[in-house]
């Protein structure tokens, strides 16, 4: 349930970032296209490293070019594209703008992830170019050796963006610390998702939280079940929420977040669901990809927050 203090400590500065990065009624519909080093290996799998930076920066452009005018507000990263959507115009000025603040993946062992910030960028920097919002992704699992310093990573951000005045918005990925499993998968993924969320949302100057779905859809296919879930999501986060699309069909996802926004989410940030088949594509295809089904998609996705999901204001 949403902290009355976290509605007591909202500052102007906040509240106005996160009504830039809201539809009109007052739900989000995020469009995603931070991805760095995973997207330079969609884009060419056999030889990533051979993605130049201005690629990455191109294939941003278009995305946010084509799409960004369905979208509440958009995600990117101030390595390849926050001030290039910006400056070419590729972002429109009505659109909100919510900028990455980590380092792309994560060091350390695979059940034991260390999530790193970018040196050389601050929400300072990011309310600089006129930005909406920042956002911090952390990998974390309530019973890692390192949940502590993923705790105290996102604490600080937090402190430094109430400094900034402006709104954080808090990603978290959860992960298997069973060295055997490589997903999380069943009730462990459903637990991780919810222990996780009712503590970091609890940390003082976070504004909203970026979730994964947190029901295991390959062991449970059951909507009514995926509800009750949700509803335990709303229940135990202390701050809004929107529900991530994590590289699911579209069409899934577009499930997920019927469910997710009538059991209280305030939305989505949803990224490769809706733009994934862009990255194999020639560019004249690629093209007319964007302008047609994926901003369609998008434009669903829109449709279905605004009819269903409940307003972070609210």
């Amino acid at each position: 349930m949403i902290s009355d203090q976290w509605r007591a400590d909202l500052t102007p500065g906040k509240l106005r970032g996160l009504q830039q990065c809201a539809t009109r009624r007052g739900v989000f519909s995020i469009l995603g296209i931070d991805h760095r080093q995973n997207l330079r290996r969609s884009l060419r799998p056999e030889a990533p490293e051979e993605v130049s930076d201005a690629t990455l920066t191109a294939f941003k452009r278009q995305v946010v070019g084509a799409l960004g005018g369905f979208a509440s507000a958009v995600l990117l990263d101030p390595e390849y594209g926050a001030v290039e959507c910006i400056e070419s115009g590729s972002l429109l000025g009505t659109t909100g703008l919510i900028v990455a603040q980590e380092r792309t993946g994560y060091s350390g062992e695979r059940t034991a992830r260390v999530s790193e910030l970018l040196p050389d960028w601050s929400p300072d920097q990011t309310r600089g170019i006129g930005a909406s919002g920042c956002k911090v992704l952390v990998y974390y699992h309530p019973g890692a050796p390192t949940a502590l310093a993923a705790e105290s990573l996102v604490a600080n951000v937090a402190a430094v963006c109430a400094e900034a005045d402006i709104p954080l918005f808090l990603e978290i990925l959860t992960y298997s610390i069973d060295g055997e499993r490589r997903r999380l998968a069943g009730a462990a993924h459903q637990a991780a998702v919810l222990d996780a969320a009712e503590r970091l949302t609890a940390i003082e100057g976070v504004d909203v939280l970026k979730a994964e779905f947190p029901v295991d859809i390959e062991t449970e296919t059951d909507e009514r079940a995926w509800m009750d879930v949700c509803a335990e999501m709303t229940r135990v986060s202390h701050l809004p929420w929107v529900l991530l699309s994590a590289g699911v069909d579209f069409e899934v996802y577009l499930r997920q977040v019927a469910v997710a926004a009538q059991a209280g989410a305030s939305g989505v940030a949803v990224g490769r669901a809706v733009w994934s088949e862009a990255v194999s594509l020639d560019a004249a295809s690629r093209e007319r990809f964007l302008m047609t089904i994926a901003a369609e998609r998008m434009r669903r996705v829109t449709a279905l927050c605004e009819a269903l999901a409940h307003p972070w204001s609210a």
